[in-house]
């Protein structure tokens, strides 16, 4: 018969064969019978049982079946990694001389029938690593005298482990990991004395290890890893005495170590890592002299390392990680000859880091996540050297070690991993780095390294991961960088890099993570980048590169984040064609008429460009002709305007009032005056509108006057100076009383309006504190604004421009003479929504008229294809934000140059000395970690690209973030 015969013509066969059998003599012999019976279940892929034949008379000759020679019967049946699969058939209960039965590595299914443990002479059942499932029955243990050795390892078998396994007496080793198996251990179990090996890890058992465990003298191996096991280490474990292996780790037991564990002389491997063990390491842990691997890691222990840990003469890994331990490192781990591996990251240990580590011909050493300090030295003794080329894996990241990365870091030849990171380093990369042959992993990031990126590094061939962020190194990428051609990833953000990216990179074909984000560097993408086929990430976002991104491949569906703020940056994926290039912003004198140029001074290095006969003078001197023009034609309307306005405002005196917003009407000459609440009686202060000591300020749409109410509530009025271009009446008071409604306490509250053809009028509430401008800039030296005066100011106009938005109202006019400080130091944002009231002026008359400091106005403003939307109070906000901070104006004009404050702090960042741009007036009485990433968030605001300025409502995350860091990680570091 073949292999594929239906097992019904198989079983036919044996029933006959069986009755034919029994009338002959000799018998025919059942193991023949019985393995064509279990082939007969089976699929062999492989044909790796095609030598069974059931006209043999005989098994002994084929493949996998051995028979004792002195009865020619089958005693061994090992088909181990034959990837067989199907059920474990009845066919080899015929099989009544069998010993050892081993199917280990193939695919059968089903359950075990409990009978072939009970085979009278079987001694070794192997069933492990296959895909059997089903419980462990008590029968499959009721007859099992003479077993030996059990394994169901690497199955989904699943229930309890029978309690009739401790009717095996004659078990030496049960193997039951990696399945499914669940409840307490059975007490029994500890009956077991000629048991030598126990595995019950990876599976679902729980409850305490019950006490008798004492009773396995004969015990060499246990191991109840990955189970649920809790309570305390049984006592008696120490009279074990014979145990080598140990291994009770991820689990959930507690306590301290039982101090009969110190006679376990024999133990080689003590492993209890991931439970919840207390108190502090024993010192008698150095009687355990046979001890080659020592993990007690991700527990709670806590002390000093015992000194009697150098006494563990056969040592070779040693992992103390993630506890709490302290003090300094063991001298006396010098006697441990034998060491390979020390981990004692995640603790607390202090002092500095011992050079003579190095000495010992270690091949990893990990002592991250501590509170190491000091310098990173290096012996450089000959004697040595054989010890160093040992060396594969260093990482001493997050700890507070300073000085420079020694230069003899090369001398770790076969060194695999490197990671110094999060640390206070200094000085450059050591050009020996390039000697580190075998390196695949190198993180220096979060360091304060500088100097350029040795060009040596392309010498590291073997290199996969380069991780050099959050430093100072400045110069630009080496174009060696090219030859590391297992590069996977390369991450160099938050540098001082300039140049360009070299072309080189798309050499690395492995690449699969690039971020250059937050650098200079300038130039254009090489085009090759696009056939990187595994990149996963690229950002190369807060740089000035300028040119089309590369077309093809991942670059068709980057996300624009990862290109925000380089404002040359065009093509298909950024949705911004090609070669259209926004202008810089428009900068023209704002004081050119009233006020005197500001005397702050400024380095000539961080001075703006000169700006005779430069691009940015052609495109400024085009936008002034242009406004000028405007500037004339509102002049001349506002002539009009001062003709009546004395007849206009004597007509106040004689307003009435209504039942909702009191209102009156009269006739054109008294014109209509609405107060949204109280009583609108002006007529105490109708005479303000003519005094000039009343004169609060001018501003791009008119004057502002402080008058008082008969009942002494002061106001503040607005007098329009664009009357001409006004809207209509209806069309003036509907959107006078939408503003009128918006109410936030970081806004100027709209109280009313008076309306006549010639004359309007809009009336807010008074904030007595002053303007922003006059704080910043005319205000005493004594009084100056503190840190925390400023950031709420910053803070607060950040939320009212978010509310602003959030109802589609756009501010068009923010600047600091709009932001009034009222008599608790909160920020009080007026003029918003008037331009929606002057819907004749284009915006070039517009930005003429509400943009008076002309810093702050947006470079859409001088683009007409460019939709001016909320991201332009963004940007007048980011130059508000660098206002505030440094104290300066947003320009400031010398003799023949132009100073651009967000030009002078941005040059200041890029040299490191962005601290020194604060206002001097401070006396440095501001934190750092405030007030740069608030320069860097004014920055990013300021982005020539209105796409890649944040929302307000982002803004204002931000800023609460960097007010309360620990609410999330910092968005600006």
């Amino acid at each position: 018969m073949g292999i594929m015969r239906k097992p019904v013509i198989v079983l036919a066969l044996f029933v006959v064969s069986f009755a034919i059998a029994s009338s002959l003599d000799p018998p025919l012999n059942d193991d023949v019978l019985g393995l064509i019976v279990f082939k007969a279940d089976l699929r062999d892929p492989n044909s790796k049982l095609v030598s069974w034949n059931e006209d043999d008379v005989s098994p002994c000759s084929w493949n996998g079946v051995k028979c004792d020679p002195r009865t020619n019967r089958a005693s061994e049946l090992v088909l181990d990694g034959f990837s067989l699969s199907g059920r474990i058939g009845r066919g080899l209960l015929r099989l009544q001389f069998l010993r050892r039965l081993s199917l280990r590595n193939n695919n059968f299914t089903g359950t075990i029938n409990p009978n072939l443990l009970n085979l009278e002479n079987i001694r070794v059942v192997d069933l492990s690593e296959n895909s059997l499932s089903g419980l462990l029955s008590e029968e499959m243990f009721s007859h099992c005298g003479n077993l030996r050795v059990v394994s169901f390892a690497n199955n989904n078998l699943s229930g309890l482990i029978p309690r009739s396994l401790s009717s095996c007496s004659s078990l030496a080793a049960v193997n039951f990991s990696s399945n499914q198996l669940s409840g307490p251990l059975p007490g029994g179990l500890w009956s077991l004395n000629g048991l030598r090996s126990l595995d019950l890890s990876g599976n679902l058992l729980d409850g305490e290890i019950p006490d008798g465990i004492e009773g396995l003298f004969n015990l060499r191996e246990i191991d109840l890893r990955k189970n649920k096991f809790s309570g305390q280490l049984p006592d008696g474990i120490g009279n074990c005495m014979l145990l080598k292996v140990l291994d009770f780790s991820e689990n959930s037991l507690s306590g301290g170590l039982p101090e009969s564990m110190q006679k376990l002389s024999m133990c080689t491997s003590l492993n209890l890592h991931g439970n919840s063990f207390v108190g502090e390491i024993p010192g008698w842990i150095g009687e355990l002299k046979s001890l080659q691997t020592l993990d007690l890691s991700r527990n709670g222990f806590s002390g000093q390392i015992p000194s009697s840990a150098g006494n563990l003469q056969s040592l070779k890994v040693l992992n103390l990680s993630d506890n709490k331990l302290d003090g300094s490192f063991p001298e006396s781990l010098t006697n441990c000859k034998n060491l390979l591996v020390i981990d004692l990251s995640g603790n607390s240990l202090t002092g500095d880091f011992p050079s003579w580590v190095f000495g010992l011909g270690l091949e990893s050493i990990i002592a991250s996540k501590n509170r190491l300090s000091g310098t990173l030295s290096i012996p450089s003794s000959p004697s040595m050297e054989a010890s160093f080329e040992k060396l594969q894996a260093l990482d001493l990241s997050s700890n507070t070690l300073t000085g420079e990365i020694p230069s003899d870091l090369g001398a770790f030849t076969s060194l695999k991993s490197l990671s110094l990171a999060q640390n206070s380093f200094v000085g450059s990369i050591p050009a020996g780095v390039g000697n580190l042959k075998a390196v695949d992993v190198i993180d220096l990031s979060a360091n304060q390294l500088s100097g350029s990126i040795p060009s040596d590094i392309g010498s590291v061939v073997s290199l996969k991961e380069l991780s050099l962020e959050n430093n100072l190194i400045t110069g630009q990428i080496p174009t060696e960088i090219g030859k590391c051609s297992l590069l996977t990833s390369l991450v160099l953000s938050q540098n001082n890099l300039t140049g360009p990216i070299p072309a080189t990179l798309a050499n690395l074909t492995n690449l699969q993570v690039v971020d250059l984000s937050v650098n200079y560097l300038t130039g254009s993408l090489p085009k090759q980048l696009a056939d990187l086929t595994h990149l996963v990430s690229f950002n190369i976002s807060h740089n000035h590169l300028k040119g089309e991104l590369p077309a093809g491949g991942f670059f068709n569906t980057i996300d624009p984040s990862s290109v925000s703020d380089n404002p040359s940056i065009c093509g298909a994926a950024v949705n911004r064609s090609c070669p259209g290039v926004l202008p810089k912003p428009i900068v023209l004198n704002p004081n050119s008429s009233s006020e005197t140029p500001g005397s702050g001074a400024s380095s000539p290095n961080l001075r703006h460009k000169k700006i005779i006969f430069s691009i940015s003078a052609l495109i400024a001197i085009g936008a002034a002709a242009l406004i000028a023009v405007g500037v004339i034609a509102v002049t001349v309307l506002n002539l009009h305007v001062r003709t009546s306005a004395s007849r206009s405002a004597a007509a106040l005196a004689f307003s009435g009032g209504d039942d909702s917003s009191h209102s009156h009407t009269t006739d054109a000459n008294s014109g209509k005056l609405v107060m949204f609440s109280g009583d609108p009686d002006f007529s105490a202060g109708a005479h303000a509108l003519l005094n000039k000591d009343c004169e609060l300020g001018r501003g791009g749409f008119g004057t502002v006057y402080k008058t008082v109410l008969r009942d002494g509530h002061p106001v503040a009025i607005k007098k329009l100076t664009v009357s001409s271009l006004v809207k209509s009446q209806d069309d003036f008071e509907r959107e006078v009383r939408k503003l009128g409604k918006i109410r936030h306490g970081n806004l100027i509250s709209l109280e009313g309006y008076y309306w006549t053809q010639s004359l309007q009028l809009i009336i807010y509430e008074y904030v007595s504190g002053g303007s922003l401008y006059k704080h910043l800039h005319e205000g005493p030296a004594e009084g100056t604004l503190s840190w925390h005066e400023r950031f709420n100011i910053i803070l607060g106009t950040a939320k009212s421009l978010a509310h602003l938005h959030q109802l589609n109202l756009i501010h068009y006019n923010i600047k600091s003479s709009n932001v009034l400080i009222d008599s608790n130091g909160e920020a009080k944002v007026g003029d918003f929504g008037l331009a929606r009231l002057l819907p004749m002026l284009d915006r070039y008359v517009l930005s003429s008229k509400i943009q008076s400091a002309l810093g702050y106005m947006a470079p859409e403003f001088a683009c007409r294809t460019v939709k001016v939307t909320e991201k332009c109070d963004v940007y007048g906000f980011g130059v508000l934000v660098l206002e505030v901070v440094t104290g300066k104006r947003p320009v400031e004009y010398m003799e023949d140059d132009v100073v651009v404050l967000s030009d002078l702090v941005r040059g200041a960042l890029d040299e490191g000395r962005v601290e020194e741009c604060v206002d001097a007036r401070l006396n440095g009485n501001f934190p750092a970690e405030e007030a740069i990433p608030v320069m860097k968030l004014g920055l990013i605001c300021t982005s020539q690209v209105p796409s890649n300025r944040p929302d307000m409502a982002e803004v204002v995350n931000i800023l609460e973030l960097i007010k309360c860091p620990s609410e999330g990680q910092e968005e600006l570091g």
